[in-house]
């Protein structure tokens, strides 16, 4: 494969970080030059990793693009480049539909949408790929998980969960504060809090038929201090604001695309 990027930003950079964080010498990456600082700084670090003199020589050098333009340039960098109909093109612009990159990138045939994530660079996290690819979900299941979507409206509810992370680290943050509050070590809080959600995090893994509902209840013990939390939350309404940010944040993605 001769990858080549459309922008080179965080999610690029991760991207090729997980690439070449293990031996494979089919893969070489051709950059765009576009953040000079990133793209240098990738190409020093790892062979078989270049820079081009521009966009259009990306394209000419590639066999297989990725689109990582922020959304709002979108129409001001594709629209200037000459595709192959050869090319294979994925986007991973999560707010522009894959019919409209589709009469971006004419007369390119093969394409798909895919949302990795920035743990990728660790080879960690999933990424969701609509319509389903062969090659690209085998190329991004070297990187963590693949997973492959039919219907771009499934593509749009699955991208809303990506939408969760920063209030996830709000929500250890507000422990850690807490903690420090009761004159707890800083540090000693952090590393427990790290510890605690790691293993919760497996919780799914090692009960592969549990519903979230049902891991819930497993850890809010009838009268103990994981019931009480929950009930005051859900009290408060405090989940059923987080569904309607959720809603608000699927209308924002499908509007965009409309």
């Amino acid at each position: 494969m001769k990858l080549g990027f459309i922008g080179t930003g965080a999610l690029t950079a991760a991207i090729v970080t997980g690439l070449k964080s293990f031996a494979d010498s089919s893969v070489s990456v051709l950059l765009s030059p576009r953040n000079e600082e990133i793209a240098t700084g990738l190409a020093s670090r790892f062979a078989d990793v270049h820079v081009a003199p521009d966009n259009q020589a990306v394209l000419d050098g590639s066999d297989t693009v990725m689109l990582a333009v922020r959304p709002q340039l979108a129409h001001e960098v594709i629209p200037s480049l000459k595709f192959r109909p050869d090319h294979h093109v994925v986007s991973l612009i999560a707010t522009i539909s894959l019919q409209e990159i589709a009469t971006l990138v004419a007369p390119a045939q093969r394409l798909a949408k895919a949302l990795p994530m920035p743990m990728i660079a660790l080879r960690q996290g999933a990424t969701i790929i609509c319509p389903p690819d062969k090659d690209i979900a085998a190329f991004f299941g070297k990187l963590g998980k693949s997973i492959e979507v039919e219907d771009a409206r499934e593509f749009d509810a699955l991208s809303v969960a990506t939408a969760t992370y920063a209030s996830y680290f709000k929500y250890l943050d507000t422990v850690h504060s807490w903690l420090r509050s009761q004159d707890v070590d800083e540090n000693k809080g952090r590393d427990y809090i790290v510890s605690l959600f790691k293993a919760l995090a497996n919780a799914p893994d090692t009960a592969p038929d549990a519903g979230f509902m049902h891991l819930s209840q497993e850890y809010a013990t009838r009268g103990g201090i994981n019931e009480q939390i929950l009930r005051e939350l859900a009290d408060a309404g405090l989940f059923d604001i987080f569904a309607q940010s959720l809603d608000n944040v699927h209308k924002r993605i499908t509007a965009s695309q409309a």
